[in-house]
């Protein structure tokens, strides 16, 4: 969904570029190399994993598969996540935009292996994307995409939960 007409924008209607509590959904797709898919968001040229806001009615999951669908053009099946951490705490997911509004992001992620669709970035959100080794992605990263990329790389050599 655009940002235009969004719950989130909505919010913003009544409360400006004051805090907003957002959750949302983040998505590591890694391919047979373990590789991740990382993309290049429009708004600041930062590096992150596709994500977004939580929609009324939506959960977790469905707001991951429908950020990854809207971003990337790929899809995946709810059965095929793998919630593997969180990010909650401010310091970590607060995030500032360019134009001056101000959220803090209660995100759960996801793993996925398996998906399917080829790559059709939506240009609004993202300007590029590409897989990457997860020991060295591209920069700049966007800060909630280093904290999740550290909490994958635990997931994967621990299996535990990633709760932060």
């Amino acid at each position: 969904m655009a940002y235009v007409g969004s719950y989130l924008w909505q919010l913003r209607q009544a409360v400006g570029s004051d805090l907003i509590l957002m959750p949302g959904a983040m998505v590591a797709l890694l391919d047979q190399d373990r590789r991740v898919l990382m993309t290049k968001r429009a708004d600041d040229g930062t590096w992150c994993l596709p994500a977004g806001a939580a929609e009324r009615g939506g959960s977790f999951a469905q707001t991951a598969i429908k950020e990854l669908a809207e971003e990337t053009g790929i899809k995946v099946k709810e059965r095929d996540l793998v919630p593997f951490g969180s990010l909650s705490e401010a310091d970590s997911h607060t995030i500032h935009y360019p134009s001056g509004d101000v959220t803090h992001c209660f995100a759960l992620l996801f793993l996925a292996k398996c998906w399917s669709g080829e790559l059709k970035l939506d240009p609004d959100e993202v300007i590029e994307a590409r897989f990457a080794d997860i020991d060295s992605p591209p920069g700049p990263l966007h800060s909630p995409a280093a904290h999740a990329l550290a909490q994958l790389r635990e997931f994967l050599t621990s299996g535990e939960f990633q709760l932060r």
